[in-house]
């Protein structure tokens, strides 16, 4: 059962930076927070930073990149997003949606026509509600060592009204973010 939220509203802020301490107190010190190290991926760090905050406590995240990707042929961008998370006391309350709605808010000023992220199957649901779209087919992202199949569910969302993600082949020319 989640907790009752604060009577104060969550405030929604862009962050200066966020650190592992960040996390850590977000998430707990977990070594494997996301549960994607099986995975044994290289990702990029996010370069912009969304939170939502309780009083003076960080209660979820979201990080956002652009990225360069190849979709049936075509070179383009996209805004990626990353590193969600919520405080286990205070998940089921929407504080996702408004990190994540933030990001790609900001995503929309960036150029980019699609959002793109990586989940565990599990995810799926939660980002399918919040207005993603399961891409289809292998999506191949870049690793220190050469181009590998991305082992985690990839998603989109549009970020302009008329964007429709292309059909064909998936690279992401970049390590994962």
């Amino acid at each position: 059962m989640t907790a009752q939220l604060p009577s104060a509203a969550p405030a929604v802020v862009r962050l200066d930076g966020y650190t592992r301490d960040d996390q850590d107190r977000l998430l707990g010190a977990d070594p494997d927070p996301f549960g994607v190290a099986d995975a044994q991926l290289t990702w990029l760090p996010k370069e912009i930073h969304f939170g939502v905050v309780l009083g003076d406590r960080l209660v979820a995240h979201a990080g956002l990149r652009r990225a360069p990707v190849t979709v049936g042929g075509l070179d383009t961008e996209v805004a990626g997003v990353g590193g969600v998370a919520v405080a286990a006391d205070v998940r089921g309350h929407g504080l996702a949606r408004l990190a994540v709605g933030a990001a790609l808010d900001h995503a929309r000023t960036l150029g980019p026509g699609f959002g793109l992220l990586f989940c565990r199957p599990p995810l799926t649901a939660l980002y399918r509600r919040l207005g993603w779209h399961p891409v289809g087919g292998d999506v191949r992202v870049e690793q220190p060592d050469g181009s590998v199949v991305m082992p985690l569910r990839t998603m989109w969302t549009p970020l302009r009204e008329e964007a429709r993600w292309p059909a064909g082949a998936v690279r992401l020319r970049s390590l994962p973010f």
